[in-house]
């Protein structure tokens, strides 16, 4: 049996596009609303950290960088040793729709993760994406 290798989730936003690309890419976006604190040096193979107040981080490798319209990056996988080179890729397009911004959001790359982590992890990011894009909004809507 394959596993699912991909979440996909698209939201229309109230804001333009030039907004939605700065919350998504820029430490004070991001910090606002995927992590509470947030660090990122936006070019392809720079660095990007997310921390949240539980002391827990997150680090991204930025892949792909254009502006405004698609931003990517990977991220360890979760459960995974820290040292295992396998990764998930994610990748926001913003695309101008009436009255703000589509924002779509891919994560690709469960299928390489053995049963049980493919697993766990796929439910969670299934159930984080939700979450987060909620909170996006939250943050946009906010400011």
């Amino acid at each position: 049996m394959g596993f699912p290798d991909r979440i996909e989730r698209t939201v229309e936003l109230a804001h333009p596009p030039a907004r939605v690309w700065e919350a998504i890419t820029t430490a004070e976006g991001l910090g606002g609303w995927f992590g509470d604190e947030a660090t990122i040096d936006l070019r392809p193979d720079g660095a990007a950290r997310l921390r949240w107040a539980d002391g827990s981080t997150a680090d991204l490798r930025v892949e792909r960088v254009e502006e405004p319209r698609v931003f990517g990056y990977t991220w360890r996988m979760d459960g995974a040793p820290e040292d295992d080179p396998r990764r998930t890729y994610v990748e926001f397009t913003l695309e101008p729709a009436a009255g703000g911004t589509r924002l779509t959001v891919v994560e690709t790359g469960f299928a390489q993760l053995p049963d049980d982590l493919h697993r766990d992890s796929y439910a969670s990011h299934t159930e984080g994406w939700a979450r987060e894009l909620g909170e996006l909004v939250e943050f946009l809507d906010a400011a």
